[in-house]
């Protein structure tokens, strides 16, 4: 753990990956600096594509446009599940695709999954996520609000053909039960996996890609490092989640896309996998979840 005099200061670059993978999950628009400088560092280390994913209108719009003018970004839409609670309850933060706030209500969520779902229909959007059910901060009230969302992202990825990324928080059998209820899209895609082994195994069998984020490195995650193990290497992929869930040893320090090594080399070690192999699994299986 750094300490606090260092906290801010950006980890070094990693050893380069000698097999190319791509980041299939960050949020640009909330890491410092520029994105050409972000995909010049990235590429430098052996991540050559990286799936920039919105969490509300104004960031699926950011991130459209932004996959839109780099070849090397793909983009992903939607609203985030805690959004959903927002925009129906009527909080501030809720904003209509006018940019003037929402006065909450059902009508609102539905505005703004009508953007979602214009946005989708973008060639250079690639998924529709991150979606799903957040627990952790959405109490009793924001879960219907939630569990409608999902729905409707769901009906969006599959009608527009786009990979589902989804956001599952303390709400592992919800989103399972949600999935079959509805019927999963052709490509899922569960970002951050933060179940465990027995899950991973449930995943397995459903064809869900399982995207593994920093935190496989902490000391108290072994639920996702059984996962891991478990996991088939054709369903796996890799994700900074950045500026989020930087890996040990830099946990605290600001999280980018350059930093994927250290994960990649993180998983390797608990399959007891060559890193070359491993490489060659994410970039294909990337590839193929989002269709590019």
């Amino acid at each position: 753990m750094p300490s606090k005099n260092n906290a801010a200061e950006a980890p070094p670059p990693p050893e380069p990956l000698r097999i190319p993978v791509a980041d299939s999950h960050t949020h640009l628009d909330m890491q410092s600096g520029t994105v050409e400088e972000a995909l010049a560092a990235a590429a430098a280390v052996g991540v050559t594509t990286l799936v920039q994913v919105g969490c509300d209108l104004k960031g699926s719009r950011w991130a459209a446009a932004t996959a839109a003018a780099h070849a090397d970004i793909h983009a992903a839409v939607a609203l985030h599940p805690n959004e959903a609670p927002r925009v129906v309850l009527g909080d501030p933060d809720g904003w209509s695709r006018q940019g003037a706030r929402t006065p909450g209500g059902e009508a609102a969520l539905d505005e703004q999954l009508a953007e979602i779902d214009a946005l989708a229909a973008l060639e250079q959007v690639k998924g529709v996520g991150e979606t799903g059910l957040d627990y952790f901060r959405t109490g009793d009230e924001g879960r219907a609000a939630q569990e409608r969302s999902f729905r409707a992202h769901i009906e969006i990825a599959k009608r527009h053909g786009k990979a589902l990324v989804i956001h599952d928080r303390d709400a592992h059998e919800d989103v399972l039960r949600v999935l079959k209820e509805e019927g999963a899209p052709e490509r899922t895609v569960f970002h951050c996996y933060s179940g465990d082994a027995e899950m991973a195994e449930i995943c397995a069998r459903e064809g869900y890609y399982m995207s593994f984020a920093g935190n496989v490195t902490f000391k108290n995650a072994q639920n996702l490092r059984d996962a891991v193990a478990v996991a088939p290497a054709e369903l796996l992929l890799v994700e900074t989640d950045a500026p989020f869930l930087t890996p040990a040893p830099w946990r605290g320090r600001p999280n980018a896309p350059y930093l994927i090594p250290v994960t990649v080399r993180a998983m390797a070690e608990v399959r007891g996998m060559p890193e070359d192999a491993l490489c060659e699994a994410i970039a294909a299986n990337t590839a193929r979840a989002f269709g590019y």
